[in-house]
């Protein structure tokens, strides 16, 4: 007789639950720190007719030499540093983790930040420690010094911006614990076109320091695709987990075209650090609403009863994040991502019926 599957699936996988995305059909999405524009017209367009010309009877190029040519310019990537592509972040941090996962291995994240690092390592059987960040989400700085020091972590991983806090931490802080860390330091830039402050200038002074960008909050979401930037010695043994073929075709040539018109991109990422201001200091006349700073495109907040103002908005047609549960420092937390002006206003407008109710 077959077994079930409790008795063939880890026991650490069936205690964990998979990452939900919910439905937002119909509804003000502000809950995934989406790039709320369009590309312009001409530029999709112009991507249609190469589209319609792309050879999809054929495997891509394996080694996506045109994209990383484009990616080194469009990234200032540093003379002497190489490029590793993934299907998103969520394919490098994998990699990652697979090629440290030695037996007691230890992975050392912060806490609260991207899920992704925990749930990963928990897949490939990697022992992940989480370090507390202070009560206002500023890194401590000796807390994480004496974590190194015991756990000694073949890989952290430090967003910079945060998520879901969404703030840059004390970049001297990081500086200290990537001189610390006995393994590879990764410092995931995701919401870099929102902070503009990046450790890629530093890759030549820290030898086991690689960083991490996507195009995902840049404005392709759609077409997932990461990129992992440092040293050839690194880089060229995480290159043997990449999967066959990772980056398809339609990712390559939309990348590619795009990114030759990056001014368009820069100037949504502009319009939308302006709309953040602009939704801080709204939520901040709000009354029982406490807001954290951001460098990123979101915003977190805190309010009483965080779920039910959380389930109110839903009535309303306005989906944002609830963090409210996921960690100790985020009780009474929502997250809400920047859009446009009338995203923005619908879900303020929301709000205060909800409170209002």
């Amino acid at each position: 007789m077959a077994k079930a599957p409790e008795e063939i699936i880890r026991d650490e996988i069936r205690a964990l639950s998979a990452y939900h995305v919910p439905d937002g059909t119909g509804m003000v999405k502000l809950d995934a720190m989406e790039n709320p524009y369009q590309l312009p017209s001409e530029l999709r367009a112009r991507l249609a007719r190469l589209i319609e010309e792309a050879p999809l009877n054929r495997y891509p190029d394996p080694g996506a030499g045109a994209l990383k040519a484009r990616l080194r310019q469009t990234l200032g990537v540093p003379a002497g540093m190489e490029l590793l592509l993934g299907n998103g972040s969520d394919e490098l941090i994998q990699m990652l983790v697979l090629a440290g996962a030695r037996p007691g291995a230890v992975v050392l994240g912060l806490e609260p930040s991207f899920t992704m690092f925990r749930m990963i390592s928990t897949f490939v059987g990697a022992r992940y420690v989480g370090v507390d960040l202070r009560e206002n989400f500023a890194l401590d700085a000796e807390r994480v010094l004496a974590a190194i020091e015991q756990h000694k972590p073949g890989l952290i991983f430090i967003a910079y911006p945060n998520n879901p806090s969404g703030n840059l931490f004390d970049a001297g802080t990081i500086a200290r614990a990537i001189e610390a860390a006995p393994g590879l330091v990764v410092i995931d830039e995701a919401y870099h076109p929102f902070a503009e402050k990046s450790f890629m200038v530093n890759l030549a002074r820290h030898s086991n320091l690689l960083v991490m960008r996507t195009l995902s909050k840049l404005g392709l979401a759609g077409i997932r695709l990461g990129v992992l930037v440092g040293g050839g010695a690194w880089l060229a043994q995480l290159d043997k987990l990449r999967l066959p073929y990772n980056v398809n075709t339609l990712t390559q040539i939309i990348a590619c075209e795009v990114l030759q018109h990056g001014q368009v991109l820069t100037e949504q990422a502009a319009a939308i650090k302006l709309e953040r201001g602009r939704l801080l200091r709204e939520l901040r006349s709000v009354a029982g609403v406490t807001t954290y700073p951001s460098d990123a495109n979101f915003i977190l907040f805190r309010i009483s009863h965080a779920e039910r103002v959380f389930d109110g908005l839903k009535q309303r047609g306005v989906l944002i994040k609830s963090l409210h549960g996921s960690h100790h420092l985020l009780a009474d937390c929502l997250r809400v991502t920047v859009g446009t002006p009338d995203e923005n206003a619908a879900f303020l407008a929301a709000l205060t019926h909800t409170l209002n109710a």
